[in-house]
């Protein structure tokens, strides 16, 4: 076996959490939206790492459709580091994919072989890879020859599913791991599962055993139906894995990643220096450690008003950083913004409504008015 290669992976205490790629979800504006947010490069902000969304290495060796897709590559330093995800079951377009984007600048490039979109899976990418295990080897060589084309180092990884029809971990896991990447993601369902049950969690362990046995160095992250970072870190103490990737939970919430040991915001300044002292000796006393990295979810509370002008400076960003988008896409993260509070079904309707971020600016600030909402 090879040594794989971590890259700035070994850089991170664990556990690592970071942002899930989701397509029309996770493009620059909002990246920059919660890195803002989530105090992103400052300590204790996250996420650890970005992922764009995916993209098509097929797309981006096509002349047709290469300068639209690289739309979907373009980043800030803001959110570095950042790694760039890719599908594709053709390695030739996957070498070249891979050395773009590691011309690009990103820090690595992860490999998409678990999506079950029909579209993605007539290329013969995405999920459909669990079926071909010796085209996914393929793919991820062509991956590691594109960064080098490149004059570059930078990691390889994976995101994938339990299988495909059925749960086939016990073959495919090994298979992967055997392949000396730098991380491998596990959504903890099948490609036919969808996300229609729940995540399997049950199984993580026995993935992390996998990974002690085939490739100790390769970091395993766990992937479906986190709630929240207390929930992730949880799931990272009870399963031992090296990391969480949180999807749907970024929906209308850029702060999700932001992260505190010590948050007694609604306290006084006094009570809550000797909270946090108390708190602190409470965990040395039950053997937790401050490298252990034993977090607590802030206890501050994000006003309706904040919430929703986040969504304005969101729907401004998506507006001015990619104006080639339909601003349709927005609308789900509306439903998400605009949710949990008074009145907020009445807000939804007339954002579902608007066809820029000005509409979405004025729609915003009657509501506001007419619900005499100040803080």
């Amino acid at each position: 076996m090879h040594e794989i290669y971590l890259g700035f992976w070994k850089n991170f205490e664990k556990p690592i959490m970071v942002l899930a790629p989701m397509a029309d979800v996770t493009d620059i504006a909002f990246r920059s939206i919660i890195a803002k947010y989530s105090k992103h490069q400052q300590p204790n902000g996250g996420p650890d790492v970005f992922w764009t969304e995916f993209v098509s290495a097929d797309g981006l060796c096509h002349p047709a459709g290469r300068e639209a897709l690289l739309q979907d590559l373009k980043f800030t330093e803001s959110e570095r580091p950042i790694v760039a995800q890719l599908f594709s079951s053709n390695p030739g377009t996957m070498r070249r994919a891979s050395k773009l984007c590691a011309e690009l600048g990103f820090e690595g490039i992860d490999i998409n072989m678990g999506c079950p979109d029909r579209t993605i899976e007539k290329q013969g990418a995405g999920a459909c890879m669990i079926k071909t295990p010796d085209v996914a080897a393929a793919i991820i060589q062509a991956a590691k020859e594109g960064i080098q084309d490149a004059g570059k180092e930078i990691p390889v990884s994976v995101k994938t599913r339990l299988g495909y029809n059925k749960n086939e971990m016990e073959t495919w896991i090994p298979f992967l791991l055997q392949q000396n990447i730098a991380v491998l993601t596990v959504h903890l369902r099948t490609r036919k599962e969808m996300s229609d049950v729940p995540a399997r969690w049950d199984l993580m362990a026995d993935i992390v055993k996998m990974r002690n046995h085939y490739a100790p160095e390769t970091l395993i992250f766990g992937n479906g139906d986190v709630a929240n970072l207390s929930d992730a870190y949880k799931k990272v103490q009870e399963m031992g894995c090296d990391g969480i990737m949180i999807g749907r939970a970024i929906f209308g919430n850029p702060w999700l990643f932001a992260k505190s040991t010590h948050s007694f915001c609604a306290l006084p300044g006094g009570a809550q220096n000797w909270m946090s002292k108390f708190f602190s000796s409470f965990l040395r006393k039950i053997g937790i450690k401050k490298k252990d990295k034993y977090w607590l979810e802030t206890t501050s509370v994000i006003s309706v008003q904040e919430k929703l002008r986040v969504m304005v400076e969101h729907a401004q960003l998506f507006e001015t950083m990619m104006p080639q988008k339909n601003f349709a896409i927005m609308k789900k993260h509306f439903k998400a913004y605009a949710h949990g509070f008074p009145c907020a079904k009445e807000l939804r309707v007339e954002l579902m409504a608007t066809k820029n971020a000005e509409e979405v600016g004025n729609s915003v600030e009657k509501f506001l008015q007419n619900q005499n909402i100040d803080k």
